[in-house]
C-alpha cells in the first residue's frame, strides 16, 4: 500500500517548501523506495498557464503537455518521479470538475459543499496521483501550496485531515516554518513557528514532523524549545539552514539531519540507508570550479527571479559538467540599445540567452542582441521565442527583408517568417492554439544540435503558439542558415542554426525543461563548452 507525506508551510511563502520536500524525496529515492510527487495550489486559475510569470514565476511543462506549477520543475531536478498532468491541481481544477459534475446530476440534487464535494474530489486527485504512476508508488508527496492561515487552502488542508484519519498508518504530516533571527533583540524567535502550528492544530493536522528554515544552524535549545511548545518529540523538530552556494546543497545538508531515516521510522518502514555519494560530488564540484563563465540572459520578466527558473537552473547544471562557476547576468530587452553593447557588463558575457516568452514587449531588444551575436560571433542560444528571434532577425538582416516580422508583433507583415499554422487560426481559446508537451525532432546530420546530442531522433517538451513559416526555408538555408531539425510528423521547424557562426542555434522547444543537476542538459553543456572558449 502507499504511504501519504503531506507537507504545509507556516509564516511565510518562499521558504522554500517545494525544494526541501524535493530534497527529502530524492533521499527515500536513494534507499531504492519508489517516490511520486504531488503540488495541491489554492489559487482559482485552472492552470497557470496564462498566469502572469511577474506574479506566478515560470510555467513547467511536463511530457503530456500539462502546464504546471514551478516546483514540478524541482521534483523533477532532484528525483525520478513521473510527472504528468495528474501531479498538479489548483483549486480552480477542483471547483471545476465539483460544477460540472452537479450540472450533470452525479450528486442526485444533493446541496454541494465544500465538506464532502470539493474535499471528496481533492482526496480522489490524490489516490489518483499514485494510481496513475506506471511504476508503481511507495511514497507519494504532496505539497500544499500557499501558508497555513490563508482561507484557499482550508479545503486542502480539510481533506488531508481527512485523508490520515481514514488511513493513519500510511500518512505523515511535514510542517515547514520559518525561524527568524532579529538583530534588534539579537536572538532567534520561536513564536512565529508556535502561532502557525497552532494554527495547523486547531484546525484538526497534528505535524509529526517540523522543518524549520533558518539563515544558520539552530541551537540544540532552541529546537527543544519548539518541539515543547508544538507538542512533538525532540528528534522530530529538523532545521534546515540556507545552503552556502546552491540548493543542490540541500539533500547533503538533510542527509546529516537522519531526516530520511526519521521519516522511514515514523512510517514504519524498513529499507536501506541512503547513498548519497552523488550529491556529495556534486557539491564538491560546485565548491571547486576550475573555471567561469559569464553568461546573459535577456528576457521581459528578468526582474522576477523564478521567471526563468528552469532555463537559470539548467544553465548551473551545464556549467557544473564542465567545472566551471557560473555568473548570470540579466537584462530587460526594453532597456537596449546598440551603445549598450559597448558597456563592460554586457561586452564581459561570453553566451547570451533569449527564453521563451510571449507578447511584444521587448521584441526590438531582443532582435538587437541577435543581431550584435550573429555578426559579433558571440554564442547565442535561442529558446522558443529566442529562435523566433534568430529567424526574424535572419531575415530581415541576412536577407534583406526589412519587413520581416513574426505575425504576433504583426499582423500586417507582408513577410510572417513566424505566423501561425492555418488550423490555428480560428481557434479563439488562448490555450487552444498552444503546442504543449513532448514530440520528436528529426536531427540533421552533421549539424551543431546533432553533435551536440549525438543522435538522430531527440524528444523535448513544446509550449508555444507560433511556427517558423516553411515558405522560407530555401531562402534561409541558400544564405547560410540552415533548418537542423524538424518535427517530420507536420514538417515544423524544430531548431535554426547559422552555419558560419561558431554557436548561433535557436530551438523551437523548451529543452532546460529536461535538465538535470546530475545530468546536465546536452544543449545547455554545448553553449558553455562554447561560451568558454569566446574570451572577452
Amino acid at each position: 500500500m502507499t504511504y501519504y507525506i503531506f507537507t504545509t508551510g507556516g509564516v511565510f511563502s518562499s521558504i522554500g517548501k517545494g525544494l526541501t520536500t524535493a530534497a527529502i524525496a530524492s533521499l527515500l529515492e536513494a534507499r531504492g523506495l519508489k517516490i511520486a510527487m504531488m503540488k495541491l495550489d489554492p489559487y482559482l486559475n485552472v492552470d497557470p498557464g496564462t498566469m502572469n510569470p511577474f506574479q506566478h514565476g515560470e510555467v513547467y511543462v511536463t511530457d503530456d503537455g500539462a502546464e504546471t506549477d514551478l516546483d514540478l520543475g524541482h521534483y523533477y531536478r532532484f528525483t525520478n518521479s513521473y510527472l504528468n498532468k495528474n501531479t498538479n491541481a489548483t483549486s480552480g481544477q477542483i471547483y471545476e470538475t465539483v460544477i460540472k459534475n452537479e450540472r450533470r446530476g452525479d450528486y442526485l440534487g444533493n446541496t454541494v459543499q465544500v465538506i464532502p464535494h470539493i474535499t471528496d474530489e481533492i482526496k480522489r486527485r490524490i489516490h489518483l496521483a499514485a494510481a496513475h504512476d506506471p511504476r508503481g508508488v511507495d511514497i507519494l508527496f504532496v505539497e500544499i501550496g500557499g501558508t497555513v492561515g490563508d482561507i484557499e487552502s482550508l479545503p486542502f488542508l480539510e481533506a488531508i485531515r481527512q485523508f490520515k484519519l481514514e488511513i493513519p498508518k500510511h500518512c505523515l504530516n511535514i510542517h515547514m516554518t520559518f525561524v527568524p533571527f532579529l538583530d534588534c533583540a539579537a536572538e532567534l524567535k520561536t513564536k512565529p513557528t508556535q502561532h502557525s502550528v497552532q494554527t495547523l492544530r486547531s484546525i484538526g493536522i497534528i505535524p509529526d514532523l517540523i522543518v524549520c528554515r533558518s539563515q544558520n544552524s539552530l541551537p540544540k535549545e532552541i529546537r527543544e524549545k519548539i518541539a515543547l511548545f508544538c507538542g512533538v518529540s525532540k528528534n522530530c523538530v529538523v532545521d534546515a539552514p540556507d545552503a552556502p552556494l546552491s540548493i543542490y546543497e540541500i539533500p547533503s545538508l538533510l542527509k546529516k539531519t537522519k531526516i530520511d531515516t526519521l521519516v522511514c521510522e515514523l512510517l514504519g518502514i524498513n529499507v536501506r540507508d541512503s547513498q548519497i555519494c552523488f550529491w556529495d560530488e556534486l557539491v564538491e564540484k560546485i565548491h571547486h570550479p576550475k573555471k567561469h563563465v559569464v553568461i546573459g540572459v535577456v528576457g521581459k520578466y528578468v526582474q522576477h527571479k523564478d521567471a526563468y527558473k528552469s532555463v537559470v537552473e539548467a544553465l548551473y547544471h551545464a556549467s557544473y559538467s564542465a567545472d566551471s562557476s557560473i555568473e548570470i547576468r540579466t537584462f530587460d530587452p526594453e532597456q537596449l540599445s546598440p551603445s549598450f553593447f559597448k558597456t563592460k557588463e554586457f561586452s564581459e558575457c561570453q553566451g547570451i540567452l533569449v527564453p521563451g516568452g510571449f507578447g511584444k514587449r521587448g521584441w526590438d531588444g531582443k532582435l538587437l542582441v541577435a543581431r550584435y551575436c550573429r555578426e559579433h560571433k558571440i554564442p547565442y542560444f535561442g529558446i522558443c521565442l529566442g529562435m523566433q528571434v534568430l529567424a526574424v532577425e535572419f531575415a530581415r538582416g541576412v536577407l534583406g527583408l526589412m519587413d520581416a516580422d513574426s505575425t504576433e508583433m504583426n499582423d500586417q507583415t507582408k513577410n510572417p517568417v513566424i505566423s501561425l499554422l492555418s488550423e490555428q487560426q480560428k481557434i479563439s481559446d488562448l490555450g487552444g492554439t498552444m503546442r504543449l508537451g513532448s514530440s520528436p525532432s528529426i536531427l540533421i546530420k552533421d549539424s551543431k544540435i546533432y553533435k551536440a546530442y549525438g543522435k538522430k531522433e531527440i524528444f523535448e517538451r513544446h509550449r508555444h503558439r507560433y511556427e517558423f513559416n516553411n515558405s522560407y526555408i530555401h531562402s534561409f538555408e541558400e544564405h547560410g542558415a540552415l533548418i537542423s531539425a524538424v518535427y517530420e510528423e507536420k514538417a515544423l521547424c524544430e531548431a535554426i542554426e547559422i552555419k558560419d557562426h561558431p554557436w548561433m542555434i535557436g530551438v523551437q522547444f523548451h529543452p532546460e525543461f529536461k535538465s538535470k543537476p546530475l545530468s546536465a542538459h546536452p544543449l545547455f553543456i554545448d553553449f558553455i563548452h562554447h561560451s568558454l572558449s569566446k574570451r572577452t
